[in-house]
């Protein structure tokens, strides 16, 4: 069913998955179209971004955001237009950045809207490297990471959104820069196309030892949004006084139990103690909310200027969503996902 004008599709929580999310998780309803009261804006959806920490968002675990409700619309952000306005400060047809969720259609009071430039070639990378993840991807590096020239680092998740974002920008600053990607196609992408000095395949059996190799100085920053036996490659080749910026586990996000093995705490404990490691937890617009126009300004020239490259995932179609959701945290999307609804 495609968009229509009067009524609104959404897509709510069913139920709390276990493990992977599967058919049952998520339930498309359709409901009357909103409508504006004095102060308020209708908002029309036509970008959908599907992120990794929206797994976390159906679970009622103990985490930095309160959980989807059941029954209610899945959380996402959106670039959506303003196609009716009874706020003096946003007129129809403006487009704005929101946080309106897995639907056609929401009503807003304007609170945490951001208007788009009108002659925005790409509207939907508001979503991604002039994002939210592009943001993540400069302000770990920038602001915990703490980049010198001459360093290397070595980025998880190469290719994603975030990942491929900072091995850009590492270059820029300097560093030598190795990334971990799943895959002979994505490791090629990470190279040719990003510039990335290396790329290591972590679905290769040889994978500790290669990326050993590409690191043969050890390791000063590691971006971590994968955990798993990722980390676990890369540890031993931390350098004394290295930083890890921590944004994401996307490997963990499905499981239901603790990994098998020895509990290795007290070994990774000692490791940071001994090499004087900083490792920081972040939330981007939580810690570094205030920096978002220090981004912008920087970030901003360089992709006019061709030295930051970006790939999108764009799907067709809200009912996709779901499915391109669980493919994303599959490892399965090359890029940054985005569901086109409108």
């Amino acid at each position: 069913m495609p968009q229509s004008n009067d009524t609104n599709r959404r897509w709510v929580l069913a139920e709390r998955p276990k493990g992977e999310p599967d058919a049952n998780t998520l339930r498309l309803e359709t409901a009357d179209m909103p409508e504006p009261k004095d102060g308020e804006v209708l908002l029309g959806t036509e970008f959908l971004s599907l992120d990794p920490y929206m797994r976390g968002r159906m679970s009622d675990a103990p985490s930095y955001a309160p959980p989807v409700e059941i029954g209610e619309v899945m959380v996402g952000g959106t670039v959506a237009r303003v196609v009716a306005s009874k706020n003096e400060n946003f007129a129809e047809g403006d487009r704005v950045v929101s946080f309106s969720g897995w639907q056609d259609y929401a009503v807003s009071d304007g609170t945490g809207l951001i208007k788009l430039d009108p002659n925005m070639p790409e509207p939907s990378w508001a979503l991604g490297v002039l994002g939210m993840p592009g943001f993540t991807a400069w302000a770990g590096l920038t602001q915990i990471g703490q980049p010198k020239e001459g360093e290397t680092l070595v980025v998880a998740g190469a290719t994603g959104p975030v990942g491929a974002t900072v091995g850009q920008i590492g270059k820029i600053l300097g560093l030598r820069v190795v990334g971990i990607a799943g895959g002979a196609e994505k490791c090629a992408h990470a190279v040719e196309t990003l510039g990335f000095d290396a790329c290591v395949d972590h679905k290769a059996d040889s994978f500790a030892e290669d990326l050993a190799r590409e690191t043969p100085d050890g390791v000063d920053i590691y971006f971590e949004n994968v955990g798993g036996k990722v980390l676990d490659a890369v540890i031993p080749q931390l350098n004394t006084n290295a930083r890890v910026p921590v944004c994401g586990l996307i490997s963990q996000y499905n499981a239901t139990s603790l990994p098998e093995g020895p509990d290795r705490m007290n070994w990774l404990m000692g490791l940071i103690l001994r090499k004087r490691i900083t490792m920081r937890g972040f939330i981007i617009f939580d810690d570094f909310g205030h920096l978002y126009q220090d981004f912008a300004r920087e970030v901003g020239p360089w992709m006019q200027e061709g030295r930051i490259k970006y790939r999108e995932e764009m799907i067709e179609g809200l009912e996709q969503a779901p499915e391109a959701f669980v493919g994303l945290l599959r490892g399965e999307a090359f890029g940054k996902r985005v569901i086109r609804v409108a």
